[in-house]
């Protein structure tokens, strides 16, 4: 067990209608102006907008709206976001949605009170630290991303073809309000996209180079047989509360934090994944880490096979042959299946890739990692080059 400091300040309302009560409890916290953030028209059709519109009404807290956050949030929606909220002298952000409009929010709540450009925040190496933030209050409508309860926040710079990311506790959301029935009208692939995120999130901090940490270790195991138990459930019938509640909570304490104290962490997967989605904006970030994980675990596994059959015992109960690196590999393709299995692509040819697109990936990647990253398996960016390739039919 690693020495590690924690901190995890977020008050979470769960539950039937809870978006309702956003107005009551930014009112009790004595806030007088919201900004609120939300994409591009699923949370005003749905009728989510108006109830929280609403109930800030009734709480006598004003309000100003930013809509058209898109995914993979760009950085003129932030720096749009800060000079509405510099205008209107805005003390509460109110993301409403999922990843993208909340890291988007991240972004406007840090960038509020810096002097110069928001980006300076993401921009690597060197970027500068967030002194002072205003608080968020978010309402969750998209399990996916677990920003409702963490330190980071990542947006794309189209202009220089870069996504990247921020982390400080200051960015922690505030409050969340999580009304798993809101998630029951989202479409089968953004449902089992965030089942795929959320999954990643856990494995980037299960596959590492520490050692065994038992209790950290059990909760990132149980957390993803409980995530793939009630993603089963899902496939057969999406109306299924239970299964959605559990799903919903499960993103939260997948990034949260909790999965991987006292551990080192890896991330290699994102990184490898992010230049994806920079490059090809509309490629939807769960998507893309369906393909890159499973790529990344054949590359690697041979470092410690027995970590994965640990996996593929626990998660999949998959019975050991007596050979760890060949009970490492059944694991690693019961993962993919799994993924499949939820309608998530298996190779970059499904997200529309091509070979010869993998050489500007490689730029983008070492502009954002450098010469190495990963703790796993430290990782060149030749490795990388070989991983992207592995990932094409």
């Amino acid at each position: 067990m690693r020495d590690f400091q924690w901190v995890s300040p977020t008050e979470f309302v769960f539950g039937r209608a809870a978006e309702e009560r956003v107005g009551a409890w930014a009112a009790a916290h004595g806030h007088q102006r919201a900004l609120v953030v939300y994409g591009r028209g699923s949370v005003e059709r749905s009728g989510v907008l108006a109830r929280v519109l609403a109930s800030l009404d009734a709480a006598g807290v004003e309000h100003v709206e930013m809509g058209g956050v898109r995914p993979n949030p760009e950085v003129s929606s932030v720096r749009r976001g800060i000079e509405l909220a510099r205008e209107h002298d805005v003390d509460l952000i109110v993301p409403i949605g999922g990843g993208s409009t909340i890291d988007c929010s991240k972004g406007i709540a840090g960038g509020v009170f810096l002097e110069g450009d928001v980006w300076e925040l993401y921009q690597k190496p060197n970027p500068r630290t967030i002194e002072r933030a205003l608080p968020l209050a978010v309402v969750l409508t998209i399990p996916a991303a677990g920003s409702e309860g963490s330190d980071s926040s990542v947006v794309s710079n189209d202009e220089l073809g870069l996504k990247s990311g921020l982390h400080s506790d200051l960015v922690r959301p505030r409050v969340a309000f999580m009304d798993p029935e809101l998630t029951m009208t989202l479409p089968a692939w953004q449902t089992f996209s965030g089942i795929t995120d959320m999954c990643a999130h856990i494995m980037e901090r299960f596959f590492s180079a520490s050692e065994d940490v038992p209790v950290t270790d059990e909760i990132a195991l149980a957390l993803l047989r409980s995530i793939r138990s009630c993603a089963l459930r899902l496939v057969g019938d999406p109306m299924d509360y239970e299964a959605r509640a559990n799903i919903m909570w499960a993103s939260t304490l997948a990034h949260n934090g909790l999965a991987g104290r006292g551990r080192v962490e890896d991330w290699a997967s994102h990184a490898l994944e992010h230049e994806l989605s920079a490059l090809h904006t509309d490629v939807t970030h769960g998507a893309g880490l369906a393909v890159v994980f499973p790529a990344w675990m054949r590359y690697v596994c041979d470092a410690r096979p027995e970590r994965f059959a640990r996996f593929g015992r626990e998660v999949f109960g998959l019975v050991p042959t007596g050979d760890a690196l060949v009970d490492a590999r059944l694991a690693i393709d019961a993962l993919q299946d799994f993924f499949t299995s939820l309608g998530m692509p298996r190779t970059l040819d499904d997200l529309g890739f091509a070979k010869d697109e993998v050489e500007s990936l490689l730029v983008t990647l070492r502009q954002n990692k450098g010469e190495a990253f990963g703790s796993f398996k430290r990782l060149t960016i030749d490795d990388a080059r070989k991983i992207y390739l592995s990932m094409f039919a």
